[in-house]
């Protein structure tokens, strides 16, 4: 059986953590930035942690 292709589009979004969690990029801090408070975008700025059900998704995609 072929190997598992890596997904482009999750590879450019998503990076795994040396204990193996997925993190991302929060979503917000594209356009609009002017509304929206310092204490708002310093916490969009942050990279999130994906729950458990989505990284395992993720995982597959990204060939781990």
């Amino acid at each position: 059986m072929p190997k598992q292709k890596t997904h482009s589009g999750s590879k450019k979004r998503f990076k795994l953590t040396g204990t193996g969690k997925v993190r991302k990029q929060q979503a917000g801090m594209r356009h609009n930035l002017e509304v929206k408070s310092a204490k708002r975008k310093a916490r969009l700025n942050k990279d999130q942690v994906l729950a458990p059900q989505d990284a395992k998704v993720v995982k597959k995609l990204l060939g781990k």
